[in-house]
Parts: structure tokens; sequence; C-alpha cells
């Protein structure tokens, strides 16, 4: 086997700025899809323990469903915008310092490397190419590690928050709309499976152990489910 075949990168091994975006969108569909499960499962139980009338749960659960959405992709823009808004800024600073004191952020940059552990030499050799190749790129990724042509899309992100928060939600709101006596049980056997599916997904895409996350998603859901129901039974039968 040839030295180069022994150091080859492995293509099952993510990396860089990829491995970073991919944790982001991951992280952003998982939370949606978790919060749009137990929310709504939570909302439909609690509902479905004060009364029985089916157009009153499709009522409130449709309402649920949309402001939960909304208020998920608002609150992601909100948070991606405040994201890229701080990173733009550092970028201009960033960029107005390479204009004004050149030496000195080359100087800077070739510190970054030694630090890295590169020596004196390599450090200033790297410092020198990757300055005359990109030196926006290069200073933003060794200094602030933002990559300047990949900023967060506010847009998207909501955009996905609000489709990850409604694909969870709509499976405990059509169980609950069930023409059955169980319906609580059975919406409760689809937000388990919902939230294994999800605790799963996400733990083998970031490459972490699976038990844990589902664990953690399973007893959230019983416990919101649980507190929810409680309070629309006492509420139900409190109102007559």
């Amino acid at each position: 086997m040839s030295q180069q075949a022994r150091i080859a990168p492995s293509h099952d091994e993510a990396h860089g700025q990829s491995m970073t975006v991919r944790l982001n969108w991951l992280r952003a569909a998982v939370l949606g899809a978790n919060d749009g499960v137990v929310s709504l499962a939570g909302l439909a139980v609690g509902i479905a323990g004060a009364t029985t009338s089916r157009t009153t749960i499709l009522t409130v659960g449709v309402a649920g469903l949309f402001a939960g959405a909304l208020a998920m992709a608002a609150g992601e823009y909100v948070s991606v915008s405040s994201q890229r808004d701080s990173e733009r800024a550092l970028l201009h600073l960033e960029r107005r310092e390479l204009a004004e004191t050149p030496e000195a952020e080359l100087a800077e940059l070739a510190t970054l490397y030694r630090a890295k552990g590169l020596s004196a030499a390599l450090a200033e050799q790297v410092a020198e190419q990757l300055t005359a190749h990109d030196a926006l790129a290069a200073h933003a990724e060794a200094e602030l590690g933002i990559d300047p042509d990949a900023l967060a899309n506010p847009w998207h992100a909501a955009a996905a928050s609000f489709l990850a928060f409604t694909s969870g939600a709509v499976f405990p709101l059509l169980a609950i709309l069930l023409p059955t006596a169980a319906r609580v049980p059975v919406t409760a056997l689809v937000v388990a499976a919902c939230l294994v599916a999800t605790g799963y997904a996400g733990a083998r895409l970031g490459k972490a152990r699976p038990a844990p996350a589902v664990a953690r998603n399973l007893i959230g859901g019983a416990l919101a489910m649980a507190a929810t129901y409680g309070i629309g039974t006492a509420i139900g039968t409190g109102g007559g």
C-alpha cells in the first residue's frame, strides 16, 4: 500500500465549514420537530382532557400548530439575523484593519498559526500565501471563525424551523382527532414513536450515541403530556 493511500482522508468523516453548516441545520430541524411534537401533543392532550368535542380539539390544535410554527420561525429569523449582523460588523472591521494596517494583520495571522503548532518560518509562509490569495477570507477564518462567503441566511433558517415544527406537530394533531375513546393513549404512542425517531435521527446524524437523546425526548414528552392532560382534566371537571 502506498504512503498516499495510507494517509488518504476518510470520506465518512465530516470536516470544517461543511460540518458546521450541517450541524446548524440539524439543530434547527431536530429542535423544531421536537418542539412541534411535544408542544402540539401537550396542547391537544390537555384539550382532550377537558372536552371530547373533536371540533374544539381541531380548532385549538390547528391554531396551536400555526402559532407554534410561526413563533419558531420568527424566533429563528431574529436569532440568525442578529448573528449575521454581528458577523458583518466583524468582517467590516477586519476589512478596515487589513486596509489600514496590513503588516500588523499579517503578523497577527502568523502568530495565530504559530499558536496552532506551526514553526515560525512556516507560519509566516502560510500567512503570506493565504493573505495573497484572499486576505479577508484567511483572516476571517483564523481570527473570527467566519466564512465571508457562507454567512447564515435568516430566511432559510426561519423556513426550516417553520417546516420542521409543522412536520412534527401534524402527527399528534392527527392522532388526537381519531374517532375513538382511546385517542389519548393512541396519541401518546404516536408521540413516543415520533420522539424516538427524531432523537435517533438527530443523534446518528450528529455522530452521537442515540440512547441518551431518545431517552431525553421520551421523558420530556411524557412529562409534558401528563402535566397538560392533568390540567385539562381538572379544568374540564371543574367547569362541569
